[in-house]
């Protein structure tokens, strides 16, 4: 123990006090200015083909147009979405790996018990990146045209019909057990690894209705392979305004919207948060950028790293008390 009872030993205390407490500001400074000095790697715990896909690669590309270091996308599915979500948890806080989360990320807490991460304490929010509501579709050989045909179909015969989800907790998932919570039907679900093998099987016929996210579906609702029944958000979409929400076409009180970020492992030093952040952020506004995504029916957003831990939290809050109230279970 320091004896700092004589004025030259409290001021060489002193000095070291404040060289020990600058220590970590100068290695967040140097950490920054330095970063990226290797590949970068963007974990999607999704398969290729849905829009998480989607922004995840138009990040890795954009990131490294701007800072002239590789990024690389690893899709990591599995137990929906844990198993790539929990990679990313357990890995270097260096800012070298980072982990693109949806609503799902909200909603497996509530569904899970014993999550192998601390959906709050275990990550480093970076920012909100973009939101879209789902899109109620089926398969166009079943004859159901509104609403309140589906509705009345599944009351004439319960589970008879089967719907697609990519997952336990996904929003799809989430999107019609809330729907059958209000409309009171019950509809069997099948859930799948993914948007584009679930989607495969709406097309061919072995389930016959989904929610799904907009960019998904709507280019098979433009070409006749699925029907659009309604939106999930809270209102109409711009790219299909003739689609009304699930509200307005029979089920009141009901709105959903997804939403997509980016994440860090927690720990993840704050001046790189801030330059991913930064970053992302001119990305999302890039005309190209929002161009493709708009016409996918996704709206850029753009956030701080504290308001996106806000919305994670918050969302959270909403959703396991509508998964405890519905009676959602993980299947």
């Amino acid at each position: 123990m320091f004896d700092t009872s004589s004025p030259r030993r409290r001021g060489s205390s002193l000095i070291v006090a404040l060289l020990l407490g600058w220590i970590p500001v100068f290695t967040g400074m140097t950490f920054a200015q330095t970063y990226p000095s290797r590949p970068i790697r963007i974990v999607v715990p999704y398969p290729p083909g849905g829009f998480n896909d989607t922004l995840g690669r138009t990040l890795a590309a954009k990131f490294q147009d701007a800072w002239g270091q590789p990024a690389i996308v690893e899709n990591k599915p599995g137990a929906n979405t844990v198993i790539g979500s929990d990679h990313v948890a357990k890995s270097q806080p260096d800012g070298y790996t980072l982990l693109i989360v949806a609503f799902p990320f909200a909603v497996t807490p509530s569904l899970i018990k014993n999550m192998p991460y601390d959906t709050v304490k275990d990550f480093q929010p970076v920012i909100l990146a973009a939101t879209s509501p789902n899109l109620l579709v089926v398969n166009p050989q079943v004859p159901i045209h509104t609403v309140k045909e589906l509705i009345a179909a599944a009351k004439a015969k319960p589970q008879s019909l089967s719907y697609a989800s990519t997952g336990n907790g996904s929003s799809n998932h989430i999107s019609m057990e809330l729907f059958k919570s209000l409309a009171g039907v019950d509809i069997v679900h099948i859930p799948y690894k993914g948007s584009a093998p679930a989607v495969t099987d709406l097309l061919g016929g072995q389930v016959q209705v989904m929610f799904d996210n907009v960019p998904n579906v709507l280019q098979h609702v433009k070409a006749g392979k699925l029907r659009a029944l309604a939106v999930s958000g809270a209102k109409r979409t711009s790219l299909a305004p003739d689609i009304p929400t699930v509200a307005e076409a029979g089920v009141p009180g009901y709105e959903l919207t997804v939403w997509f970020g980016l994440v860090a492992p927690a720990g993840t030093p704050r001046e790189i948060v801030q330059k991913l952040n930064a970053e992302s952020l001119r990305i999302l506004a890039m005309p190209d950028v929002r161009e493709r995504f708009l016409a996918q029916g996704v709206e850029p957003l753009g956030s701080t790293p504290e308001q996106f831990g806000d919305h994670i939290r918050s969302q959270m809050a909403k959703w396991s008390t509508v998964v405890r109230d519905a009676g959602v279970k993980a299947e």
